[in-house]
């Protein structure tokens, strides 16, 4: 069983969804630094992606500085990950200009979006995050 879930949308790469998840658990606290992370092939075959695809998102978690791997025990969340997303907030800059765009496209407020933003956020709560990864 993965320590997350995905709900694959259409339009957005399997590999970006599912490395997006995998983010939020860290943030969240649903992994914690030194958790075994999937391997591969149980990516591969628990999300039923390519495995190509499964690769390319452990890769890109280490180099990420989210994921180390260690000899005799596997891949693991790295014990600087929430340091590395903490340093990493440049990589919003995408996703962000994408919510500001659509938000000035409906016609929206900064306070609503930002009121939408917190309801996110509030999700993100470790309690909240582990009830529904436990559902």
């Amino acid at each position: 069983m993965l320590p997350f879930t995905v709900v694959f949308k259409p339009g957005i790469p399997a590999y970006t969804q599912v490395a997006f998840a995998a983010r939020k658990a860290i943030v969240a606290g649903v992994m914690k630094p030194g958790d075994r992370f999937p391997s591969v092939r149980t990516l591969s075959q628990a999300l039923k992606i390519n495995p190509n695809t499964a690769h390319k998102v452990v890769s890109g978690l280490k180099d990420a500085g989210l994921l180390e791997v260690r000899p005799g025990i596997g891949t693991v969340v790295s014990a600087g990950a929430i340091a590395s997303v903490g340093d990493t907030t440049q990589l919003l800059g995408d996703e962000l200009e994408r919510v500001a765009v659509e938000a000035r496209q409906l016609g929206l407020s900064f306070e609503e979006v930002a009121g939408a933003l917190k309801a996110h956020w509030d999700e993100l709560e470790p309690a909240s995050v582990v009830q529904a990864v436990k559902k």
